[in-house]
């Protein structure tokens, strides 16, 4: 399914996570093109993290239909504010590319399908409208049950110190190391843009009422480990365990119960992200709040590398293991091998498995 990514002037930003996401990963759609006319004529992947992947950003979508072999299938809303509400601009994008025949893809909290002017133009051009993130109807979802502990297969989850900070790059990355080490990792997606990857596990858990948030994170490993018979999951954390506008971590961890946490952390960030009013927790502050909550250790620290050149991420991944003595690695420049290898330590039957497959 070919799909264009609209992320105006926030390609590369905190706000861009959607589209940033998109572009970095998509099992699910063939992403063909970005807009935002601020880096128009760029390849995303190279301007993102100096690869090309032949994803062209244009200046707008009548640019980008104009330059594209057919109309993409999908129009993806990529961008994230801590405020979901639309601008005219914003919303004049959305009704022309349904006017081209495109199908809308929204992952925002504001509810395209309940916009009566999308709505009409959405029946009058014969596309639809998706909203990732609107909540399942009360009957089909699902409270806690505590069956998470009956699982034998190992759970971990990617935490951070703060929102947008790569939790679910990170998270995705360490699935993608895992299988080519001949593991069945499985992802569980806990927010949009996941879902919008193609994960196959999971739910928008922040637009779910306190009830229910628990319950679906459990749900969706007791879903992966019944139909994919795992090696391993690994659960993408939102928001930050110490952030206080968000709820989001402590339910991940009620609900899948993790065996070990990998945290990201970006250092030179200053204040919260949205939140110029609060300042960043240290690392050792985070650590030792995610592990009195939820009784299992911190295994490893992984980078977000903003506003830092590649000596300051060298110097701070030597100066983090030795401080904390934790394996530390930005996985976007360096990979994931030491999460790889620390997962085998802590978890020797995991370390096993490979060859345990190689003689079946």
């Amino acid at each position: 399914m070919t799909a264009l990514v609209y992320s105006e002037d926030e390609l590369g930003k905190i706000d861009g996570k959607v589209a940033n996401g998109l572009v970095r990963h998509s099992e699910k759609y063939d992403i063909v093109g970005v807009i935002d006319s601020s880096k128009k004529g760029l390849d995303a992947g190279e301007y993102l993290d100096g690869i090309k992947n032949n994803i062209q950003v244009f200046g707008n979508i009548d640019e980008a239909v104009e330059s594209l072999s057919e109309i993409p299938e999908y129009f993806i809303y990529g961008i994230a504010p801590l405020e979901s509400f639309l601008n005219e601009r914003q919303r004049g994008a959305i009704i022309r590319a349904m006017k081209m025949g495109m199908n809308i893809v929204n992952g925002l909290p504001e509810f395209f399908s309940e916009d009566k002017e999308f709505v009409q133009t959405a029946n009058k051009y014969g596309v639809s409208i998706s909203d990732i993130r609107k909540p399942p109807a009360r009957k089909d979802l699902h409270i806690f049950t505590g069956h998470i502990n009956d699982i034998k297969t190992p759970v971990i989850t990617v935490f951070g110190t703060d929102c947008a900070v790569g939790k679910r790059t990170t998270a995705v990355k360490l699935v993608e190391a895992l299988k080519q080490e001949g593991r069945n990792a499985v992802f569980i997606s806990t927010g949009q843009t996941g879902l919008l990857q193609g994960s196959k596990y999971g739910i928008a858990i922040d637009v779910l009422s306190s009830g229910f948030s628990t319950g679906e994170v459990e749900n969706a490993i007791l879903q992966a480990v019944e139909k994919e018979d795992p090696d391993i999951i690994v659960v993408e954390g939102q928001g930050a365990l110490s952030h206080p506008a968000f709820t989001s971590s402590s339910a991940i961890i009620r609900g899948a119960m993790p065996d070990a946490f990998i945290l990201q952390h970006p250092p030179k960030r200053i204040n919260h992200c949205d939140y110029p009013q609060i300042p960043m927790p240290s690392i050792e502050s985070e650590i030792k709040l995610i592990e009195s909550f939820s009784k299992s250790r911190v295994i490893a620290i992984t980078l977000n590398h903003e506003d830092m050149t590649d000596e300051e991420v060298d110097n701070t991944v030597l100066e983090y293991q030795n401080k904390y003595m934790l394996p530390t690695s930005d996985v976007l420049k360096h990979g994931c091998d030491k999460l790889v290898k620390e997962l085998f330590k802590v978890f020797p039957a995991l370390a096993q498995q490979k060859r345990q497959h190689a003689d079946s």
